[in-house]
């Protein structure tokens, strides 16, 4: 029943929800924030009527919502397999390194097991991604109030890192609930037991059973601080990236954005791996094992050292590439067909 409820939810409910939060929480429309003659700022709740610019801002969040979904399902049918291989090394000592971990999983489940706890994050990840750009559009029409900006301005590097870092906040809410199950069900069948662990679901139940709703949230913080430092980077090399490849005059290539997207998801990688191992430890662990984020990085960096906090790196590496290079290509093709049939 409540399967059946939840998918009569109205998606553009959803958004005009989303939109509402953002109007009321985050000041994120037209004339939230006022610049008076003092050049001070202050806050002010009252919503504007709406003009043509605010419905154009409007229509350019749900492009940016539905165009991060779908890069976002692109993403993870390019770079789940090395994603598994990640979280396996990030929680067992039992591997010598990439190829031996894929190697051995391969032996034990077949190539069907690099696919284990690809469910969630598929189901999980359009509306993931699609707030984390909906939240990277909202992020940066938040600096261009903020400094008296129109729509076409050009914004600086710093605000699309800020826009980057605060995409983060609405998408880690969304996002740490299906992490949580991810990674349980990727560290499955290392034992050697052949035999089929719990599905998504069942996974799902299980923890809601022995630790409530906050048992999902569990690794929130850690969340929010890879993906928050993790996305003022990705943003902020994409952009640079793109605009390097683009010579000036020309149209966006398929080339140039598929290396921008690659680059920009190594830099992300290359940011957040410390805070998703103990994000990886802290979701993965019993009940008890830790008394919270600093309390996880303290154990770790006394019982294995500093480089503990980089196991993994070299398939999230390898698959940031690809994974983001689709990623962004979905982005860019979807708003391109968004933008040519609106």
């Amino acid at each position: 029943e409540d399967l059946d409820h939840a998918s009569k939810i109205d998606v553009f409910g959803l958004l005009n929800l989303l939109q509402k939060f953002g109007q009321a929480g985050f000041c994120l429309q037209s004339h939230i924030f006022r610049r008076p003659s003092n050049n001070k700022y202050f806050l002010t709740m009252d919503e504007p009527p709406p003009t043509e610019a605010t419905k154009n801002d409007n229509f350019r969040a749900i492009k940016s919502f539905l165009s991060g979904g779908f890069g976002g399902m692109c993403l993870v049918a390019t770079g789940h397999p090395l994603d598994l291989i990640k979280v396996r090394l990030q929680t067992s000592n039992q591997y010598t390194g990439m190829l031996d971990c894929a190697r051995k999983t391969v032996a034990r489940d077949g190539i069907t097991g690099l696919y284990r706890g690809m469910l969630p994050p598929l189901l999980g990840v359009s509306p993931i991604f699609a707030i984390c750009f909906w939240g990277y559009d909202q992020g940066q029409a938040i600096s261009r109030r903020f400094y008296g900006q129109s729509a076409t301005d050009q914004i600086s590097l710093g605000q699309i890192m800020f826009a980057g870092g605060f995409s983060a906040i609405p998408a880690t809410m969304v996002m740490t609930p299906f992490e949580r199950i991810k990674v349980v069900l990727q560290t499955q069948g290392q034992t050697g037991d052949k035999t089929k662990g719990p599905g998504a679901l069942t996974v799902g139940r299980n923890i809601l059973r022995e630790s409530g709703v906050r048992g999902l949230y569990r690794g929130t913080l850690a969340t929010l601080a890879r993906d928050g430092s993790g996305s003022v980077a990705y943003f902020g090399v994409y952009e640079v990236a793109k605009k390097q490849l683009t010579p000036t005059g020309s149209t966006l290539s398929p080339l140039a954005i598929v290396t921008a997207g690659g680059l920009a998801g190594m830099a992300n990688w290359a940011v957040a791996i410390p805070a998703d191992v103990i994000k990886t430890r802290l979701q993965t662990a019993p009940e008890g094992t830790y008394k919270g984020t600093m309390d996880c990085l303290l154990q770790l960096l006394r019982n294995e050292g500093p480089r503990a906090l980089f196991k993994g790196l070299g398939p999230a590496m390898v698959r940031a590439f690809p994974a983001n290079a689709a990623c962004f290509l979905g982005v860019e093709v979807a708003r391109k067909a968004l933008d040519n049939a609106f």
